[in-house]
């Protein structure tokens, strides 16, 4: 009935007593047969579904009740208006006196309307794509089809068509990578899939000069501390901090490729890539043979693809890949990596070093450390909130450069944080019990 309906009676009833639904739902029945004669008798109409369902809601208070009833119709306005002041015509439900007021005659069919209105207009602001795209964002759009179109496969890996047959090689982690690498035109990407690195590319990376172009965390280190066990890597590029090579645009990825460094140099290092050109621009780029070139660059501005050797960075000499790639025989290398590896910032070991790092020295950051106490993300304080409700993985431990509020408390013990160190706390109505809050001031240098 409800989908038919095309009026809805409202009335109030009022009774000198206690009463329940089924007296009223009684008395409407009772007191009006007959009132309207056959054609608009209540009980026919129920029959025939012209009228629906009575619905009453009635409460009894001081020996009184009051309560509101809603009759649903088919009729025409007319009989709808006429059916309703009959309902006014009832002086009694069960053993009490009683009053029924129609208040509202609603017409269903003007809500829906006024509904169909709003949503046309939401549709009419959202539905349609009114964008037309340039003939430059056409080709480029083309262009990008077919360079995707390129991946192909090596041992089951996803990769680019010229790591077959090239000479240099650009190991990336991901499918996503590569196809990266293939919009912007670099053909020679072959993707490890993670950080258990392959036979086949392990294999690869003997007989070709290679460079590793990792994400921007902590993954891209671990990628590449295996890659140099099982492998032989010529040359180090990462993406900026936090940022993947997916990522990347054109000018972010050419510069990371040229801000490449020797992979001696980073070798041993507990965060290779804070020694990157890609990461910081503080690192010398690796230099590039005579002759040797990097061939992106021109033709992709006119359309086309290239391949990028892994050792094309700049246009000076460079000396010829040594025999060992831990400097082990070879003297100067290993004091080039031992005045690298001392000037590199030493990684925090417990809670407490992260603390005076974060909070004693007034960085206004927050830290998250997972359960070895590492860092795996960092932010400004004022952000803590939102970077922790959109952290994929849940921190156990968080160093705060600010006052501890109870927004962020909430946030950490429905996450599941452990602890949370902060430069003070703040006032709260809830402390849980799952979450151990310490002030810097409160923090030993024994603080588990």
């Amino acid at each position: 009935m409800e989908d038919t309906s095309k009026y809805l009676i409202h009335a109030d009833v009022t009774a000198d007593g206690v009463v329940e639904r089924s007296d009223v739902v009684g008395a409407i029945f009772g007191q009006t047969e007959g009132l309207l004669g056959d054609e608009l008798d209540l009980r026919d109409l129920r029959q025939s579904q012209k009228v629906g369902r009575i619905d009453v809601e009635i409460t009894s208070t001081g020996g009184k009740s009051h309560g509101h009833l809603t009759i649903a119709t088919s009729l025409d306005k007319v009989e709808t208006a006429t059916l309703a002041a009959s309902l006014e015509t009832i002086d009694r439900v069960g053993p009490c006196r009683a009053n029924f007021e129609v208040t509202e005659l609603e017409d269903v069919r003007a809500a829906k309307r006024k509904a169909v209105v709003e949503r046309a207009k939401e549709l009419l602001e959202t539905g349609f794509d009114d964008s037309v795209m340039t003939s430059e964002e056409i080709l480029a759009e083309v262009r990008q089809h077919v360079r995707v179109e390129d991946i192909t496969e090596y041992e089951a890996l996803p990769a680019g068509p010229r790591v077959t047959d090239s000479d240099a090689i650009i190991v990336v982690e991901g499918r996503s990578d590569v196809l990266t690498l293939l919009q912007y035109g670099v053909k020679n990407a072959i993707a490890v899939e993670g950080t258990n690195v392959p036979d086949a590319v392990a294999e690869l990376t003997r007989h070709r000069t290679v460079t590793a172009f990792l994400d921007g965390d902590r993954g891209g280190d671990l990628i590449l501390e295996e890659l140099a066990q099982v492998g032989d890597v010529d040359y180090v590029a990462f993406a900026p901090t936090g940022e993947s090579v997916e990522e990347l645009d054109h000018h972010q990825l050419f510069t990371a490729l040229r801000n490449k460094v020797p992979y001696e140099t980073v070798s041993g290092l507990n965060e290779p890539r804070e020694a990157v050109a890609a990461t910081d621009g503080s690192a010398t780029p690796a230099p590039t043979p005579a002759g040797d070139r990097l061939e992106a660059d021109a033709p992709i501005q006119s359309g086309e693809s290239a391949t990028v050797d892994a050792s094309d960075a700049s246009s000076s000499t460079v000396p010829s890949r040594p025999a060992s790639k831990t400097g082990v025989g070879d003297a100067d290398s290993e004091r080039e990596a031992g005045a690298q590896e001392g000037t590199d910032e030493v990684e925090p070991e417990t809670i407490y070093d992260h603390a005076n790092a974060v909070i004693r020295d007034g960085t206004e950051r927050v830290r998250f450390l997972d359960d070895d106490g590492e860092t795996f993300d960092e932010a400004d304080a004022s952000e803590a909130y939102t970077t922790l409700e959109d952290a994929e993985t849940v921190p156990t431990t968080i160093l705060l450069d600010e006052i501890l509020d109870q927004q962020l408390l909430d946030l950490a013990a429905d996450r599941g944080v452990e602890r949370i160190v902060a430069r003070a706390l703040g006032q709260f109505t809830n402390r849980p019990a799952d979450v151990h809050i310490h002030a810097i001031d409160d923090v030993a240098d024994e603080t588990p």
